[in-house]
């Protein structure tokens, strides 16, 4: 056995086992036909290709082929409400009125925060005219400015802001990456239009949400953001149920997270509230984050596990001989 067949070998774990068995050496065949022969190592793309057959063929057998169609509804979903909350704090960053005090620390603009929020609304424009690597790409370098508005804002000398906002938004944005490319027009102008609503919200509030004197109603937007979130994908659930549709469900559990998160600050407000404090403490905060930060992610695999156990089909004797498959 060469070294290349070795790693591909190693590769095809991702199959399960008896997949492997039977068509393993078939699969690691095709591989090395089509391979150059001074190759030592598996390319990349060889690599990425037998992971996802490997996803495929185990969400196939544990009978929840119909999760990753609803892992890209979720996306879609996030992908909106990411733009919105965008096209909210773009408004927001924009100078305030002189009587409140404060100065633009970025330009004209608030904060070095606003990088990230542009990014958002270009992936949203380019979801919108150029589906698939280009606005994937871009939705990518929007989470990653998100993610460095910390770094930004220090750089640049100017206020941050806060990670009660910046954090969700990552977490928004990581599932926005798996948006189906070949959605209808309509579908694919929902972002953009999200992110135009979140604008204008904002600046029917005069800023006041963010830096006026209502500045705790901030604490009131991201949950009503992600309640809003929780209920679009419920509801769709439940219309894609009565059609015998499971995406809708898979969703919902992808959603978990981000939703969660854009919760923290009444769920860390419920652990405080137990006792007697009444408002969540900055500890709390991060413990709450943290812990909707592991947990949340758990539950696809979770569900996926239960799947597997109770799929009639695993439990069912075979007809042949009796035995449970």
């Amino acid at each position: 056995m060469t070294a290349l067949e070795r790693r591909y070998r190693r590769l095809l774990r991702a199959y399960p086992a008896d997949y492997r068995r039977d068509r393993g050496d078939e699969i690691i065949g095709t591989y090395l036909d089509l391979a150059d022969p001074a190759r030592r190592w598996p390319s990349a793309a060889d690599a990425a290709d037998l992971a996802r057959g490997g996803l495929r063929q185990r969400l196939r057998a544990a009978g929840a082929t119909d999760l990753i169609p609803g892992v890209r509804l979720a996306g879609l979903l996030a992908l909106t409400t990411a733009t919105f909350l965008a096209g909210f704090w773009t408004v927001v960053e924009q100078q305030p009125p002189a009587e409140w005090g404060l100065l633009p620390g970025f330009g004209p603009f608030v904060s070095a925060g606003v990088v990230a929020w542009f990014g958002w609304l270009v992936a949203a424009l380019l979801a919108a005219v150029t589906p698939g690597r280009p606005s994937r790409s871009a939705v990518a370098l929007a989470v990653l400015a998100t993610a460095a508005v910390p770094a930004l804002c220090v750089i640049a000398g100017s206020p941050r802001p806060p990670l009660l906002v910046l954090v969700p938004q990552v977490a928004l944005g990581v599932l926005a990456l798996t948006v189906d490319d070949h959605l209808p027009l309509p579908i694919r102008a929902l972002p953009i239009t999200a992110a135009v609503a979140g604008g204008t919200v904002a600046w029917a509030d005069a800023n006041a949400a963010y830096w006026g004197a209502d500045r705790g109603s901030i604490e009131q937007l991201l949950p009503a953001a992600g309640a809003v979130l929780l209920a679009v994908a419920v509801l769709l659930a439940v219309g894609l149920a009565i059609q015998r549709d499971g995406r809708g469900k898979w969703a919902v559990a992808a959603l978990l997270t981000p939703v969660g998160l854009l919760s923290v600050h009444i769920l860390a407000g419920m652990v405080d509230g137990l006792s007697g404090a009444t408002h969540p403490t900055y500890p709390t905060l991060v413990a709450t984050a943290l812990v909707v930060g592991l947990i949340g992610p758990s539950v696809l695999p979770a569900a996926v596990a239960l799947r597997r156990r109770t799929d009639p089909r695993r439990t069912s004797p075979c007809p042949t001989c009796g035995t449970h498959r």
